[in-house]
């Protein structure tokens, strides 16, 4: 048995922040990670962090303020009513600022503003986004055991490959908040799942059962425990029973991780949860062995149903697009068509990608020199799809999609080339053609324990479970079914870290 101030359960960016703004504070802390690398699907993340109102933004002279952000978020929270979820959203918006100031800070992390356009057309929208990212980290700037356990990004941990030398977005999150609490004598446990909530008489949670190795340990925690260890979309079992579109194969987070253990926990206690049937979806290209990847940022082709036809404009913000592969089952699989104007590779932003003629050679993408033998060889109606590409074209041709109104938004136009009237309308006609296999990803589910402004996890009755905190996926989202914008998970998950810590730190 070992004991603490706090225990952080998790090593994602939410999990980071509040070990790193506790450890600072001169509480003893002790992180607990479920596998053997630290990050989580933070560490697979462009690290975007949607942190309103800060002094990045100021920096960066863009026109963003906590009250043009309570503004947008009162434009598009369209089920955040209750007096206890708008307390939330205030909590957010204050806490945000003061948030990077604290952690800008320390000398070991610095943030710098990220150009990508906001979700939604709504007052109170910033041009090309209020997001903000840590900046550029060396790998040989960071202690040793921050090097040896940062999981490296997706594409190269899904095939085995070490992380690179230079770290950049989540990657850089990671690093350097682990480096803080490495740096401030924190400790960092991996391969630790924990099994279970310890309490006293009282019902006070005052530690944490785990299953190390070498078998069962107990880590107490005398000021509180903070559940940040992501959500259930690797659990197959909780998504079927809550409904939550999508596979645990086809999720983005690390795997055989986030399968719900803490917030199991959590609930044995008598925790309250929402367990809304939703994540944080995207469009998932299809990859040969089952898996998915987050996909965005088309540039050219057109999304199919199993039907032949466009249900969506293809060039929505990923979230908005994977709703409405997830509002009709033939639209899972989809088909992405396209031509060989960029040489066959897939013209959009995949990550991983893959090798094009492993795709090719798996059957996850086919390949014909005319669209009605495409549609054959992807098992879709050919005349259908021959008239959806038609169509398709017509609307590149005059710069207007009549169906979808592809290119008409901000957000449209971010990742989009430039050719003809609307660039982000570009022919099919450059043959061969190919299509590849979408399926509904996500970047983690959006349901979980219920938790108040200070972050502690509340019974059915309101009242808060003394010594238990919870942010990030864990916790139901501050922003209800809304992905507002770049970094939303992110931030909300650092913010309310940070207020669980100001509240265990009283």
């Amino acid at each position: 048995m070992s004991e603490y101030d706090v225990v952080v359960v998790g090593s994602g960016g939410g999990a980071l922040t509040g070990a790193a703004l506790a450890v600072k504070a001169g509480l003893s802390v002790c992180v607990v990670e479920k596998t053997s690398l630290i990050g989580g699907t933070s560490a697979y993340s462009g690290g975007a962090c949607w942190l309103p109102g800060s002094e990045v933004q100021q920096r960066a002279g863009i026109p963003d303020s906590t009250e043009s952000a309570r503004e947008y978020l009162a434009s598009v929270l369209v089920d955040v009513d209750s007096p206890e979820g708008r307390e939330k959203v205030e909590a957010f918006l204050r806490t945000a600022p003061r948030l990077v100031a604290e952690l800008e800070a320390d000398p070991d992390l610095d943030f710098e503003w990220l150009p990508f356009s906001e979700y939604y057309d709504a007052p109170g929208r910033v041009p090309f986004g209020r997001s903000i990212q840590p900046t550029n980290i060396k790998r040989g700037d960071l202690p040793a055991e921050v090097a040896d356990l940062l999981r490296p990004p997706v594409e190269r941990d899904r095939a085995g490959a070490g992380g690179r030398n230079t770290l950049s977005g989540g990657q850089s999150l990671i690093a350097r908040l682990a480096t803080i609490v490495v740096r401030e004598g924190g400790t960092i446990r991996t391969n630790l799942p924990v099994t279970g909530l310890v309490t006293d008489r009282s019902g006070r949670v005052t530690g944490v059962a785990a299953m190390s190795p070498e078998g069962p340990v107990r880590i107490d925690a005398r000021r509180g425990v903070l559940l940040a260890a992501g959500g259930f979309e690797g659990n197959k079992e909780m998504r079927r029973e809550h409904d939550v579109p999508g596979e645990t194969a086809w999720t983005m987070a690390p795997r055989g991780t986030n399968t719900g253990e803490p917030i199991a926990a959590a609930v044995a206690l008598g925790a309250a949860t929402d367990y809304r049937p939703l994540g944080w979806f995207c469009p998932g290209l299809a990859q040969p062995d089952g898996g998915g990847s987050f996909t965005l940022g088309f540039r050219s082709g057109l999304m199919v149903d199993q039907t032949g036809r466009r249900y969506a404009n293809e060039c929505l913000p990923y979230d908005r697009f994977g709703r409405a592969m997830a509002a009709a089952p033939e639209r899972i699989p989809s088909w992405y068509v396209f031509d060989a104007r960029e040489d066959g590779r897939l013209p959009a932003i995949a990550m991983p990608e893959g090798d094009p003629a492993a795709h090719l050679a798996a059957g996850t993408w086919v390949s014909a020199a005319t669209i009605e033998e495409l549609a054959e060889a992807a098992e879709l109606p050919p005349d259908a799809l021959a008239d959806t590409v038609r169509r398709f074209n017509h609307y590149a041709e005059t710069g207007i999609d009549e169906e979808f109104h592809r290119g008409e938004d901000e957000y449209d136009t971010f990742f989009a080339g430039d050719h003809g009237p609307n660039k982000c309308l570009c022919p099919l006609d450059a043959p061969p053609y190919f299509a590849a296999r979408f399926v509904l990803s996500d970047l983690g589910t959006k349901g979980g324990l219920v938790t108040d402004a200070a972050g502690r996890v509340l019974r059915e009755d309101g009242t808060p479970i003394a010594g238990l905190y919870a942010a990030g996926n864990t916790a139901a989202s501050v922003f209800g079914s809304v992905y507002p914008g770049p970094g939303a998970p992110l931030g909300s998950a650092m913010v309310f870290a940070a207020l669980a810590v100001d509240d265990l730190g009283v």
